[in-house]
């Protein structure tokens, strides 16, 4: 989800208002897709996030900073080269478009240089391009004429923006040639040709257009009658209007999913009784960022490479246990081998060889005379076939044992990468990420980087606190289940759901048995960084640490534990509450 380009232009007055002449004191990347600038004005600092994500790109301020690369990568160094230490000379809108110009002055040899950093906030097209002069010094996402055959974007090229559609500005243009223009194909529906005629209207601002002009979105142009263009006149005016005196609106469902944004109020969803939203007014900035944070734009690097991994070895170790389970199957039947070989070697003197495909006789196993048909192989003789049939009833039998020490593995692999696809999932910051990453490399299920690569710190388990003020430990990912069980005392409790892939949880005691309000909250927390999260009923392992082992040489995470007690909890909002208030802390 993400504004229009009608939207973006109260955002670039906002941050023109608020950046301009602000000096560039650091530039830093988190990401393939993520920017950000530090700017510092007379006696406050701002955070300037450009996105390009192509769900929701943005050019933001934001109030936290973001976790960066070890290592920034190339075209970082490059807008660092060029930019740091420049003052913002401009912000500006390409028309009504959603293109971005930021111009930087900068002191280089002896004189001012100007650059433009150019924001294309266009979707899967969107880009970071730095320009002098209108030539492409670099771009984070560079483009040559195997990815398009329209427009590229590469260095030392002269800059082009995106193609241009042939649409009116509805600030410059005048309502009435606005009106002529949608009137022009009757053909169309209302909805289509106000998008092709005004530039800048996205889906919301049409759809609140038109809502405002009492018609249907999916009228056609033919059916209109000049009261409703006169109604239509009236709402263009209007939210060009909203626009020059922005009230920021989010709207967002029940379960926090973001439906729509814009820099005026959205009536057109609200106003629907059966279909209650709330409506969240910020200013433009705070609302992108916020709306950033429910869509999950932030994924740390390596994540998404390193849950297709786990998925493909997933797959891989699933699709193995079925032709293994095949191929025991077949074992699991070797008795047929040997009783065709004993029935051949008692028939053989009455047959010849090379003379039958296939034999009928009576099975000497058969109390009640039943028959059997033995196929045999012409090429050789009948008593080469009873030797065949001997040995692969060896080889079957001698297999039995062998395939279900694979399965057996295969299970064991499985449980494994559950609990690595669970970490995955909870990861959030780079050095969780470099910790799966060290495990994969352990594991080898990939190779180790000869690159090196500054090394992030070490990442901390999740802390909360019971209602007494009990501490409740939380691993991330099984390097750190491995750790907080080694920290913690013979004493402390640990927890674990039954047989549901999860992280470990360890109970501070201090030598005291926890009051059952607690032991539940901790059994809740375990539900809930478990894959049963959301469930109800989890089954939820407990027992003291001293009867939690690692065997030697076992897979990080692995342990085995007795004396253990089994309770079964749901999760409720008071747990939720703990892990929501102590989280953020931790992230």
């Amino acid at each position: 989800m993400n504004i229009d380009g009608f939207s973006m232009r109260p955002l670039t007055i906002e941050l023109s208002n608020l950046l301009v002449g602000g000096r560039i004191d650091k530039i830093t990347q988190q990401s393939k897709i993520s920017i950000c600038l530090q700017i510092r004005q007379p006696g406050e600092n701002f955070l300037l996030q450009l996105l390009v994500n192509p769900q929701n790109p943005a050019a933001q301020l934001i109030q936290k900073p973001l976790e960066n690369l070890p290592e920034p990568p190339t075209f970082c160094m490059v807008l660092r080269k060029n930019l740091e230490a420049g003052r913002i000379a401009a912000i500006r809108q390409h028309e009504v478009d959603r293109v971005i110009f930021i111009d930087v002055d900068t002191l280089g040899s002896g004189k001012i240089e100007t650059f433009t950093l150019v924001i294309e906030l266009v979707g899967k097209y969107s880009n970071i391009i730095l320009v002098k002069e209108n030539i492409i010094i670099d771009a984070l996402k560079k483009i040559g004429t195997n990815n398009s055959r329209v427009r590229t974007v590469l260095p030392n090229q002269e800059y082009q923006l995106p193609p241009s559609q042939d649409k009116l500005d509805p600030f410059e243009t005048p309502i009435e040639k606005i009106i002529e223009r949608i009137k022009a194909d009757e053909n169309l529906r209302i909805d289509k040709a106000i998008m092709n005629t005004c530039q800048g209207f996205g889906p919301i601002t049409t759809k609140e257009v038109i809502f405002n002009s009492n018609l249907s979105n999916d009228q056609k142009i033919s059916d209109l009658d000049e009261s409703d263009f006169k109604s239509l006149s009236e709402s263009l005016k209007n939210i060009c209007e909203a626009c020059k005196n922005p009230k920021p609106c989010m709207i967002v469902s029940n379960d926090n999913k973001v439906l729509a944004i814009s820099s005026f109020p959205i009536h057109y969803l609200t106003d629907q009784k059966n279909y209650p939203l709330p409506i969240t007014h910020y200013p433009l900035s705070t609302m992108l960022e916020t709306a950033n944070d429910l869509i999950g734009s932030y994924v740390p690097p390596d994540k998404e490479i390193f849950s297709r991994l786990v998925r493909n070895e997933l797959k891989r170790a699933t699709n193995k246990i079925s032709v293994l389970e095949s191929e025991l199957e077949t074992a699991e039947n070797a008795d047929e081998w040997r009783i065709r070989a004993d029935n051949l070697l008692t028939y053989q003197y009455n047959f010849k060889d090379h003379s039958d495909d296939e034999i009928e006789v009576v099975n000497i196993y058969s109390e009640s005379g039943d028959k059997i048909k033995i196929p045999l192989d012409k090429k050789i003789t009948i008593a080469a076939n009873v030797q065949a049939f001997y040995k692969k009833y060896d080889k079957l039998k001698r297999s039995t044992q062998h395939i279900n020490e694979q399965i057996e593995q295969c299970r064991n692999e499985i449980n494994y990468l559950e609990t690595i696809e669970h970490s995955l999932t909870a990861s959030t910051t780079l050095a969780e990420i470099d910790e799966i990453k060290a495990e994969l490399i352990n594991g080898r299920y990939i190779k180790e980087s000869r690159k090196k690569t500054a090394s992030s710190k070490q990442a901390k388990p999740f802390i909360f606190h019971a209602k007494d003020g009990t501490e409740i430990i939380v691993g991330k990912n099984n390097l750190q289940n491995d750790r907080i069980r080694q920290a913690a005392d013979p004493n402390d409790l640990w927890l674990h759901t039954k047989d549901i892939p999860g992280s470990h949880v360890i109970l501070k005691t201090g030598g005291i048995d926890p009051s059952e309000e607690t032991l539940l909250t901790a059994a809740k927390i375990a539900a809930h960084f478990s894959q049963a999260q959301g469930s109800s009923k989890v089954p939820v392992d407990y027992t003291a640490c001293k009867f939690v082992k690692k065997p030697s040489g076992s897979k990080p995470g692995f342990v085995i534990f007795f004396n253990q007690h089994t309770i079964y909890v749901t999760p409720d909002e008071e747990t939720a509450k703990i892990i929501n208030n102590e989280k953020s802390l931790y992230t």
